[in-house]
């Protein structure tokens, strides 16, 4: 009975995931467009890293929805964003020296922080290029900080996002 119920949670989640990158990939003139390069060697969504390639598009689907979400907030005015990502290292490291069981279980330590490469474009209203980067976003001391809500297993990966857009492009609207 707990297996169905948790199944069925599982796939409502995907669903509504799903759902909502439909709708955002179908708003003309959308403020962000996310792209990634060769996940499947991605450092910690590559294809030996992930349980299943249900659960690595579950997390890319994540991350492209958040930074979607973010823009909403942080590019306004008819400019656009192109992110490109390049790689993921998931905050937190597998340790299966622990024992039995352990390769799975993701341990959260400082020394394993939250890492992202992308490149970006900023574009104008008129479409012009106002600024452009490739940055490697890295969260040293990820644990002392806030990331809600806490029952995401990913909060400390969206924070990472969360603090780029408000370094690149100020506070949000």
């Amino acid at each position: 009975m707990m297996k169905t119920k948790s199944f069925i949670l599982i796939v409502m989640s995907l669903a509504a995931v799903g759902a909502a990158l439909t709708a955002g990939a179908n708003q003309p003139g959308a403020p962000v467009r996310v792209t990634y390069v060769a996940p499947g060697t991605f450092t910690d969504v590559s294809d030996e890293s992930m349980a299943s390639d249900n659960y690595r598009e579950h997390v890319l689907a994540e991350f492209k929805t958040e930074i979607e979400s973010l823009a909403r907030d942080f590019i306004t005015g008819g400019r656009r964003l192109e992110v490109i990502v390049t790689d993921i290292d998931l905050a937190g490291g597998f340790e299966p020296w622990r024992g039995p069981g352990f390769n799975h279980i993701r341990i959260m330590r400082d020394v394993y922080p939250p890492y992202l490469k992308l490149e970006f474009r900023l574009l104008g209203p008129d479409g012009k290029v106002v600024s452009e980067g490739k940055r490697e976003l890295r969260r040293s001391g990820y644990l002392m900080t806030t990331a809600l809500p806490t029952y995401d297993p990913l909060r400390y990966d969206k924070e990472n996002i969360r603090a780029w857009m408000r370094r690149e492009f100020g506070p949000p609207s």
